[in-house]
């Protein structure tokens, strides 16, 4: 169904569509029904190859029945919405959705068939026994085997293929201004204060540096998986095929088939520990942004950088002259809300009442929503930084306006001397109320009584060399 982005409730898949769009593929409604078709499929698969006696002689291949989710629909989607319509069970009607593909794919080429021999034994076998292998579609499970599967399974890849890109996109902006902006000297503020100078490189560097180390703690956070029927004890399992080690199955399915990790205790749903770690991970990486943000949303509003305009842009209703950072103020906001979902999400999903209740379930169809306004704010902070023109004459402007930050200079190397009382000296001469200019640094300079050598030293330091390393 197209969707109506003029009557969209969520700006997610409304005004803000263009930029979420990517997420559909892992948190609409026929993402987790696919991915839940996904993992009942390669669990099937999986029976096949312990082997199960019963499933011993099952003529199709794997490749044919993967192909039920690799080529799944959208019309097939609504098919498992009408099942669902009649059992009131989402995860139900994935079942019986396979059990009908399954008859379709009875009329399908069988392994070692001859083509074109309709009446041979293999088709009379399947024929034959297809009441059978569609009872092990979804054999001993619960519907949080594939619940707590299929969510974790898309967070993963939705990570791997849209967020961890759009991330790195933005950490590599950042490193490349870092270095193109590396040798301009800039008046620190502390306290909003001026304080002593830095780099403007080495500032935007601060943010590529928390940025990479909080992604490559979000990369290190287990993905993992609930997978052990009604409450977690594999009971239906062992208790009609006692013979076979059901937890190393379940461990050996859990990561080769769908290269999660399998959480080894758990009631009937998943402890939601780790999935709780990612959101805090993410909700790092986003405070992280929005302290970005404001950052470069205060440089533009002290002129350091102007941003270039587009023609027929309008930046206020009232006020003609006005190019605001809108985009660092989208940014802003957009993760506000990203970041109170995520805090809901990893405070309520590991608490749940005895071996379980409802209560994850809705809040856990929610994972795609703070990743969805997280896509907005990092495309809005990228748009935002891609507009900024340098302005050093601002810059320079207001280090010519500070000669006082060369005080810590001065009375450190007079430290370094052993003059009598250094910093005393040094905060005399820049409290006094009066304008501290390079001509009364220099006079100071000149009536200490230091070797000329100590002196010429002094000299050197200005609010454009104290920089740092």
């Amino acid at each position: 169904m197209e969707l109506d982005m003029l009557t969209a409730v969520s700006p997610i898949d409304g005004r803000y569509r263009g930029k979420t769009e990517a997420l559909a593929a892992y948190f609409s409604e026929y993402a987790l029904i696919r991915y839940r078709v996904r993992v009942e499929v390669e669990y099937f698969i999986a029976l096949i190859h312990l082997p199960l006696p019963q499933l011993k002689d099952f003529p199709l291949s794997d490749e044919q029945l993967r192909d039920i989710y690799l080529g799944f629909t959208e019309q097939d989607a609504q098919r498992v919405k009408d099942i669902e319509a009649v059992t009131n069970h989402d995860v139900k009607a994935v079942e019986y959705f396979i059990k009908e593909k399954f008859e379709t794919l009875s009329n399908s080429p069988l392994k070692g068939e001859d083509s074109g021999n309709e009446a041979s034994p293999l088709r009379e076998g399947l024929v034959g026994s297809l009441e059978l292998y569609k009872e092990f579609i979804h054999f001993g499970l619960t519907s949080q085997d594939i619940n707590n599967t299929s969510v974790p399974l898309s967070i993963k890849e939705a990570l791997e293929q849209v967020y961890y890109p759009l991330v790195e996109e933005l950490i590599a902006q950042l490193q490349q201004y870092a270095e193109e902006w590396k040798e301009v000297p800039m008046l620190a503020k502390t306290h909003g204060q001026p304080a002593s100078p830095t780099r403007l490189g080495k500032e935007v560097m601060v943010f590529a540096y928390r940025l990479q180390r909080q992604l490559d703690m979000l990369r290190a956070c287990p993905l993992t998986a609930k997978f052990g029927g009604a409450t977690g004890n594999f009971n239906a399992h062992h208790v009609a095929f006692p013979q076979y080690d059901w937890r190393e199955f379940g461990r050996k399915f859990v990561k080769e088939s769908l290269g999660l990790e399998r959480e080894e205790y758990t009631t009937q749903i998943s402890n939601y520990d780790c999935l709780g770690a990612v959101f805090d991970a993410m909700k790092r990486i986003n405070t992280i942004i929005i302290d970005l943000d404001r950052d470069f949303w205060q440089y533009v509003s002290m002129e350091y950088f102007r941003q270039k305009i587009k023609a027929g842009e309008v930046g206020s209703s009232a006020m003609p002259h006005k190019v605001n950072p809108i985009d660092f103020e989208n940014s802003e906001g957009n993760l506000g809300i990203a970041n109170a979902i995520l805090a809901h999400l990893s405070q309520k999903l590991p608490i749940s009442r005895l071996q379980r209740d409802l209560t994850d379930s809705t809040v856990l169809r929610n994972v795609g929503v703070p990743m969805g306004h997280m896509l907005i704010s990092i495309q809005s902070t990228l748009k935002g930084l891609r507009k900024l023109v340098l302005n050093e004459e601002a810059i320079r402007r207001d280090l010519e306006g500070c000669w006082a930050v060369c005080a810590e200079a001065i009375q450190t190397i007079l430290r370094r001397e052993a003059y009598p009382h250094p910093y005393e000296a040094l905060k005399a001469l820049t409290r006094t109320g009066k304008g501290i200019d390079e001509a009364t640094i220099k006079n100071f300079i000149e009536e200490l009584n230091v070797g000329e050598s100590v002196k010429e030293e002094l000299r050197q330091i200005t609010p454009y060399t104290y920089t740092g390393i």
